[in-house]
């Protein structure tokens, strides 16, 4: 879409900091496209915009930024628009849907096209799944977004209805140029996502925003009163964060912790060679004190597993 509507083929900037996931997604999307995908390293964490701005030339389709990012750390995200509005290039944010309850929205800094996962909506874990994805764009590119775009109208008796509108002729006549060949139906998530939104309210998603971003702060506080674990970034976080293990046990920690009945998080040094000591930890509104604090007293070793009641403090 961003090639597409800038006309240009030479590169996409992505940043280490991006899910390893979503940029394995990217190279195989670009490979037979010509487009060259530029990745940014990011050792503190977060992206140097002074990197970004000698990586950035005429021939930038787009730059591609989660907010936050998969290291949990929050972005300074304007300076990037910028960056790429200046350079004529479209800006791509990842965004967490729950962390807008506190974070500024994707348009409000200057993003061009926002992308997010919708399963944090209301939708339970169902062994990694089903999920949904949320997408959204300046109005000057809606004609160019795959798929349905649902608008409101009215009926004729004057009724408040839903149609499916701005839709091409090609996706039913001229399959082979069409913008959406193949749609997988996420209808009824897509439901449930917008129910949760209308129960929580703004006010809603904002409480829950900061229950995660006050849990996350007080689970890397207790865990960084042990001498064996320090933050690997400094940069705020918002409900993940990045944990260094001195000892640079990470699975043994994660396997002591899964024998206590919890998820602990993701080691990095699949991904991250020079994070191999370093484990991603999650903490979302539904964990309580007693299941956070459990989790510090398995990882600090402070207590055997036996002695912990099982629970989840899942990455979700």
């Amino acid at each position: 879409m961003a090639i597409s509507s800038t006309r240009r083929t030479g590169k996409v900037i992505v940043p280490s900091s991006l899910h390893p996931e979503y940029r394995q997604t990217i190279a195989t999307y670009l490979e037979n496209l010509g487009v060259e995908l530029v990745t940014l390293p990011c050792p503190t964490g977060v992206v140097d915009t002074d990197q970004l701005a000698s990586a950035v030339d005429d021939q930038t389709a787009a730059i591609v930024l989660q907010q936050p990012n998969f290291f949990g750390c929050v972005e300074d995200a304007e300076p990037i628009a910028k960056l790429a509005q200046h350079n004529g290039a479209l800006l791509i944010s990842v965004f967490d849907p729950i962390s807008l309850g506190i974070l500024k929205r994707p348009g409000e800094y200057g993003a061009n096209i926002a992308v997010a996962e919708g399963q944090t909506l209301g939708t339970p874990m169902h062994y990694g799944g089903p999920v949904l994805g949320i997408m959204t764009c300046d109005d000057k590119l809606v004609r160019r977004m795959p798929g349905r775009v649902v608008g409101e109208t009215s009926d004729r008796r004057g009724n408040r209805c839903f149609v499916l509108t701005l839709q091409t002729c090609e996706q039913h006549i001229r399959r082979d140029k069409a913008t959406s060949n193949v749609c997988s139906n996420q209808a009824l998530f897509a439901v449930r996502a917008s129910v949760y939104f209308a129960q929580l309210g703004p006010q809603g998603l904002k409480e829950t925003a900061n229950l995660c971003l006050q849990k996350t702060h007080y689970l890397a506080d207790k865990l960084c009163e042990d001498d064996r674990f320090s933050m690997a970034f400094t940069a705020p976080t918002f409900k993940e964060f990045v944990v260094r293990d001195a000892n640079g046990k990470v699975d043994e920690l994660v396997k002591t912790a899964l024998d206590a009945g919890y998820l602990a998080g993701v080691p990095l040094g699949t991904w991250y060679p020079e994070l191999d000591d370093c484990l991603l930890i999650a903490v979302t509104e539904k964990r309580t004190k007693t299941e956070i604090d459990g989790l510090v007293a398995v990882l600090c070793g402070e207590t055997s597993s036996e002695s912990i009641e099982p629970a989840v403090a899942t990455m979700n």
